[in-house]
């Protein structure tokens, strides 16, 4: 897929499109107020949309902390709020609130008020500007591919969709036939899957995990996928690699999400030096993603207070 480089001198309606995220919970109602001030300080044209838990409440004088993060989204980051009835799979494997309310996000192909929308998972962080997606050749859904499987699947954490009344029809049919440990990847799979666009996964894709693997076969996309160093070929090389990203998502399973993992875990779970020239160690690896966290962290305390 050719991604367009920019979009200068452009006559774009901006209002037609928006980035999207959804809070089940107040962690993840942090974390998205953090996508939302990110997205603010780059100085993105397009709308941003909220969909968070009708029980909310908008009032400040309630003094709770959903209410102070709602308000400041809305009032700091010109983030437009839409109360919605969180879809909640009973039957999920997982029954959390990250899991199996999952669901949730797929109600983004009912917001037909936009032409498209950009549906990030909040447990991220954006690297540089996304505005141009907007821009791409019109289909129902463009994903990045879960390279990290070992078969063909897309990854819903970051997806390109338009909203419309047939698409949304079809969604809540899926998620009315779903079976258990279904998730919103698997649906988005089952609807579009064999005809959805691909958006390259160097770009849209990086997992923090892919910077502990000792083998990127699965990033790399074809031979043994082994370290380079500086200078030596296009193997892994992880400044080229996260210069490249426009966005990193956590996933480091057994390490819990930034926000609940402890110094200790980090410590424990951090990537490996590995030999370098001569007697040098090449912490490369653990520098960008220890920098990853602690960037995390202090947004959050700074955007959210938490």
């Amino acid at each position: 897929m050719t991604i367009p480089s920019s979009h200068s001198g452009v006559d774009i309606d901006w209002s037609k499109f928006a980035y999207t995220q959804y809070a089940t919970n107040v962690e993840y109602l942090c974390n998205a107020v953090m996508i939302f001030e990110t997205l603010h300080r780059m100085g993105s044209k397009a709308d941003r949309l909220l969909l968070y838990p009708n029980k909310y409440s908008l009032d400040k004088s309630l003094g709770t902390v959903e209410s102070r993060l709602l308000v400041k989204a809305r009032d700091e980051f010109n983030v437009t709020l839409k109360a919605v009835r969180v879809q909640h799979e009973n039957m999920a494997a997982y029954s959390g609130p990250n899991w199996a309310d999952s669901y949730t996000k797929l109600l983004a192909f009912s917001q037909t008020q936009y032409d498209r929308l950009l549906v990030l998972d909040s447990d991220a962080t954006i690297l540089q500007p996304l505005d141009f997606l907007f821009l791409l050749p019109s289909a129902p859904a463009i994903m990045p591919r879960a390279w990290w499987l070992p078969y063909p699947f897309l990854s819903s954490h970051f997806m390109l969709i338009e909203p419309s009344d047939r698409e949304f029809w079809r969604v809540q049919k899926a998620m009315e036939s779903a079976r258990v440990g279904y998730y919103d990847m698997e649906i988005m799979n089952k609807l579009y899957g064999r005809t959805c666009r691909v958006l390259p996964h160097e770009k849209f894709a990086l997992l923090t995990g892919e910077l502990r693997a000792k083998n990127h076969g699965g990033w790399l996309g074809a031979g043994e996928g082994k370290r380079t160093g500086k200078g030596m070929g296009l193997g892994w090389d992880v400044e080229r690699v996260v210069s490249e990203a426009r966005v990193v998502h956590f996933s480091d399973s057994p390490l819990p999400k930034p926000w609940l993992a402890s110094e200790e875990q980090i410590e424990k779970f951090r990537p490996e030096c590995m030999g370098g020239v001569g007697w040098e160690e090449d912490c490369r690896e653990r520098e960008v993603w220890v920098g990853f966290y602690d960037d995390f962290k202090r947004r959050r305390k700074n955007v959210c207070a938490m």
